[in-house]
């Protein structure tokens, strides 16, 4: 039986479209059109954002409102590491993705010793640095960031001194670099990156289980096969973009992106996963009610929150 406690990031300085720091609220309400008592199960505490940036001048073309992403990674792997100090089992509910290197911070000063693994169930690899980025919007740098990587072989842009620095400072957010090893990361659902970020993949040959794969061997092989390949790791991570769904029901994010998983599939997916006494995190982002119609991004999100949960409350 775990004790499971709700940490809502309603942030959405990473993205590029507005609306992401809704979703937490409109998994909520998709709870409350479901008439579940979910959401009054669990304690919750709320990370407070600096989405006022979103009014402000940009300064770092190459890093948005790097500044304020600093800030959230202090307080998300504050709100994480405090979380599984005090033996809670923490449930993420993030706006943009890119507070997630402060998730996995979080996680690392709770158990510096141990060695983490990361489930990346995403459309997008989040391989990218103020050095390679095509948008410079922070929710595609996480995974980056926690890997310690620039990726300057590959590199597009100059960025200033300022922001330099402050990329300096994120990827040391938890004392301690690289946070995370390329090998303990596994990508399910990834189709969707850049030829810099290919650099990265290829370079580490960091494990990719492609959607036709999940289809083709079945969700219980393809879990099998993820935890096989993390079975080094103490502690495992699983970070849940709703747009590694496909673009037909992920209408309700920033970036959706066709031929990904279906409901069902992501749902026993997640499921399975949770059965695994090694995960110590989940995380679901990038859910935006702005963009969809009848908030059904978000009840799928819910669904799978839900189920998920309770295997967690059973096992």
């Amino acid at each position: 039986m775990r004790n499971i406690k709700i940490i809502e990031v309603k942030s959405e300085i990473g993205a590029g479209t507005r609306g992401a720091s809704l979703g937490a609220d409109a998994i909520r309400i998709a709870a409350l059109d479901f008439m579940s008592s979910f959401f009054v199960n669990f304690p919750t505490e709320q990370v407070e954002t600096e989405n006022r940036l979103l009014y402000e001048p940009i300064e770092s073309p190459y890093a948005k409102r790097i500044k304020g992403i600093l800030t959230m990674y202090e307080r998300v792997s504050e709100a994480v590491n405090n979380t599984l100090k005090s033996g809670l089992f923490p449930v993420v509910l993030a706006g943009d993705h890119s507070t997630a290197g402060g998730t996995i911070a979080g996680i690392r000063k709770a158990k510096p010793k141990n060695r983490l693994g990361v489930i990346w169930i995403d459309a997008h690899a989040d391989l990218h640095s103020p050095y390679t980025t095509p948008s410079g919007n922070m929710h595609g740098m996480p995974l980056a960031a926690a890997l310690g990587e620039d990726n300057k072989p590959n590199q597009v842009h100059n960025p200033d001194t300022q922001t330099v620095e402050l990329w300096n400072k994120l990827k040391n957010v938890a004392k301690l670099q690289p946070m995370i090893n390329p090998q303990d990361i596994v990508f399910i659902g990834l189709r969707d990156y850049e030829k810099e970020e290919e650099a990265i993949l290829k370079k580490h040959n960091i494990k990719i289980i492609p959607v036709q794969e999940v289809r083709r061997k079945g969700v219980e092989n393809v879990v099998r096969q993820t935890m096989q390949h993390l079975s080094n790791c103490d502690d495992i991570y699983v970070s849940f973009d709703v747009d590694s769904l496909d673009s037909s029901i992920s209408r309700g994010t920033g970036t959706p992106v066709s031929n990904g998983l279906k409901e069902k599939e992501a749902e026993d997916l997640i499921a399975t996963l949770m059965q695994n006494h090694k995960i110590c995190c989940f995380e679901v982002t990038e859910v935006n009610p702005t963009l969809d119609k009848e908030n059904l991004m978000a009840e799928i999100a819910f669904n799978i929150l839900q189920r998920s949960v309770n295997l967690l409350l059973m096992n």
